[in-house]
């Protein structure tokens, strides 16, 4: 069945079933269910007009996928995913960096678009699930990068040990797992790694304070919110409605999940 029918039935089944005056959420879950179909069909002129390949934005040029483990596909491929990081990632890089610890790694986006913007890092990439790490694997590969990303399964609060002393940027975005890893009083060396971290209260409810809690002292903290992405599209976006030009960026979250940049407070 095409997506367009999957779609038409159901909004059917689903208006069908709506009283006289549906509550707000209602409406709103099919709103996100109309959103997501749009996305779709705006990624696939993507796909045929541009390929795979990044658009903008760090990871610029990165080979990328045509289907994802998880998450809005087309922000990634534009460029403007999450582009509220994009100056801390571009200030670390220029920094310098030993290596980078990727956990929840999904299909790779970070660990790949990393490994190609700082040639010099290995990239520690993890995740839970088993097709994600297959996908991360094969998209380092395919971006020249394979000898640069270490895949692995479970990363453990005590594994941290193994990168005390060195100039490591941690990622972290495990859907409220965050403060199942980061906890500072099992792994010592936390204290001297760089860290972002996207919290996720709605999951796992304090998470932020928590964390803000565990890392303020030994770390100078910037919390970082989404915002509506400014970016340069291609060219024949200029063509579309307004509507489809903020679906197109649009990440699928159902709530604010703001990120925490932590460096190492100065000796």
């Amino acid at each position: 069945m095409s997506l367009n029918r999957q779609i038409a039935a159901y909004m059917k089944k689903a208006v069908g079933d709506w009283s006289a005056e549906p509550e707000a959420n209602i409406i709103n879950a099919a709103l996100r269910v109309m959103s997501r179909w749009r996305q779709f069909l705006l990624l696939d002129s993507y796909l045929k007009r541009q390929g795979t390949l990044v658009w903008s934005g760090p990871f610029e040029g990165m080979d990328y996928v045509s289907s994802s483990t998880e998450g809005a596909l087309l922000p990634r491929l534009l460029g403007s995913y999450e582009s509220e990081l994009h100056p801390h990632l571009l200030a670390f890089a220029a920094e310098g960096l030993d290596c980078v610890i990727d956990v929840g790694c999904a299909e790779g986006y970070y660990a790949v678009g990393l490994a190609r913007l700082i040639p010099q890092v290995t990239v520690y990439a993890h995740d839970i699930d088993e097709a994600a790490l297959a996908a991360c694997a094969a998209l380092a590969a395919k971006n020249g990068v394979g000898d640069r990303v270490v895949i692995g399964g479970e990363f453990k609060p005590q594994d941290f040990e193994a990168f005390a002393g060195k100039r490591a940027l941690v990622m972290v975005d495990a859907e409220g797992a965050e403060v199942d890893i980061l906890q500072p009083e099992l792994s010592p060396a936390l204290a001297g790694l760089s860290l972002i971290v996207e919290t996720h209260d709605i999951y796992r409810p304090g998470a932020l304070d928590t964390l803000m809690q565990r890392f303020s002292p030994t770390h100078d903290i910037v919390r970082v919110d989404q915002h509506y992405p400014a970016f340069q599209p291609p060219s024949w976006f200029a063509g579309l409605p307004h509507l489809d030009r903020l679906l197109a960026v649009w990440e699928w979250r159902v709530s604010p999940t703001p990120w925490l940049v932590m460096r190492p407070k100065a000796a």
